[in-house]
């Protein structure tokens, strides 16, 4: 038996796929590396949603109206939400939002964290919450939404990551959302089953500690007496290892790309960098036998603090880009007719005899 469900195949999919072995991760028919940087938010949202969900000609636009009117029916909510974790506010809000199977649906779903986490940062903060503007890109509009005007490195860079991390087979969160769709739940239904499972931090939560550990190891200014300390308690270095790849997560080199461009990055860049080598070659030499490569989130961890959020935010920016493919899965789920339901093997005392 498969615990976890390791190498079972749950579902046929037209939208991503993850070659561990080789380190590669395509979607609907692209590598990665022909889109991080090369195309924009909206145009991923086409791209995953085609044939899945029909979209109007104009998918910015419709994106920007769809921002335009989550603000609207956030705002009055904003204050109720006032001290609760952000990620908690976030799914707070988006539980209120119509639960349907339409593309408008899935367009307000789509562009609702990143309209909810810029709001709520800023109340934390003590400032009014900034209304989206039409006239720009979608992550344009989140930078300016956060409170750093039409920052263009910021926007480009911020766009590379949801880009990076909108898709990814059939990760935890994933799954849920599909799950649930398959019981002919509306898509707000889903996700809501893909936040509860990106929440946990064995999933969506270690960009934050990745930060944490970089902050750590420049206070006792030997990265490798640090590393190997740690590694030797038995403790998890953030930002290596993966479930799937047995080598470099491609998506660590589009986001180190994308940091690279912040011109305000280059000494955390830089330190970062030796940082990663060091923590590898720690970790050949004290688990030999495991492949622990950098992953996701150790440079996503350095992207989303030179845009400008705050490390309890970092969950919630992920599943800014993850909501695209979790509507995708949802439709996709959905349109098979076919209920998920696994089965399960009774192990207690007074099991059957095989």
């Amino acid at each position: 038996m498969a615990i976890g469900l390791d190498d079972v195949v749950a579902a046929e999919t037209i939208l991503s796929d993850v070659d561990g072995a080789h380190g590669q991760l395509v979607i609907r028919g692209r590598r990665l590396d022909d889109l991080a940087g090369r195309v924009s938010f909206e145009q991923l949202v086409e791209l995953l949603f085609e044939g899945l969900i029909p979209l109007p000609a104009d998918v910015p636009g419709a994106l920007a109206a769809a921002r335009e009117e989550v603000f609207a029916q956030a705002r009055p909510l904003l204050p109720r939400l006032a001290g609760l974790p952000v990620y908690d506010a976030m799914r707070a809000a988006m539980a209120l939002l119509p639960d349907g199977t339409e593309a408008e649906d899935a367009l307000r779903l789509v562009v609702a964290p990143a309209v909810l986490i810029p709001a709520l940062l800023r109340q934390a903060g003590g400032a009014a919450a900034i209304a989206p503007d039409a006239a720009l890109g979608h992550a344009a509009d989140t930078v300016r939404m956060l409170g750093h005007g039409t920052d263009e490195a910021r926007a480009a860079a911020l766009d590379t990551y949801l880009v990076t991390v909108s898709d990814h087979g059939l990760n935890a969160s994933t799954f849920a959302a599909r799950v649930v769709a398959s019981t002919a739940a509306g898509l707000t239904s889903a996700a809501l089953a893909g936040l509860g499972a990106l929440k946990g931090p064995l999933h969506g939560g270690a960009p934050g500690p990745v930060l944490d550990m970089l902050d750590a190891i420049a206070a006792a200014g030997d990265a490798r007496t640090w590393l190997g300390q740690a590694v030797a308690r038995g403790d998890r270095l953030m930002g290596f290892g993966h479930r799937i790849y047995r080598v470099r997560d491609p998506r660590a080199d589009a986001l180190k790309a994308a940091v690279a461009r912040l011109p305000q990055t280059a000494g955390r860049l830089a330190e970062a960098q030796r940082v990663e080598a060091v923590a590898l070659e720690v970790l050949r030499a004290h688990r030999p036998g495991r492949v622990l490569e950098t992953n996701v989130e150790f440079y996503t961890a350095l992207l989303l603090e030179a845009v400008g959020f705050p490390r309890e935010a970092f969950t919630g920016v992920f599943a800014m880009g993850r909501i695209a493919g979790w509507m995708a899965h949802a439709r996709e789920q959905a349109l098979t007719g076919r209920l998920i339901r696994p089965q399960s093997r009774y192990v207690a005392p007074g099991a059957k005899a095989a």
